[in-house]
């Protein structure tokens, strides 16, 4: 495993925070789940889940930021990018694209009940 840490390009940090994902595949209904981080860098991301996920398959991923805009509206983490493996109930992504967006949904349901 020291391997691989080395080769990585960027530092991973070890953060756990829950997420929501969707995975797409050409020809293929959209699936998605939920999960755990188990780690973050800016260029890769693994997780957990309960089931693999199909190598090679683009994925979305939402991660609940603990921060709040505002101290009001929550924040999500968006990432983008490959599944380079999916074993064990663990799942690594190559990240492409990445930003935060103030998560719309919880945003509405708030001031609903504001």
């Amino acid at each position: 495993m020291e391997y691989l840490a080395d080769r990585r390009d960027n530092r991973r940090y070890e953060i756990r925070l829950p997420l929501h994902y969707r995975v797409s595949q050409k020809g293929a209904m959209p699936r998605t789940g939920s999960g755990t981080t188990c780690d973050l860098s800016t260029s890769g991301l693994s997780f957990r889940c309960r089931r693999a996920l199909p190598v090679g398959t683009h994925i979305e991923m939402f991660v609940d930021w603990p921060p709040r805009y505002g101290d009001i509206y929550p924040i999500d983490l968006v990432m983008t990018g490959f599944i380079v493996r999916s074993t064990g109930g663990k799942t690594g992504v190559r990240v492409a694209s990445r930003k935060f967006r103030v998560n719309a949904a919880a945003t509405v349901a708030y001031r609903a009940t504001a």
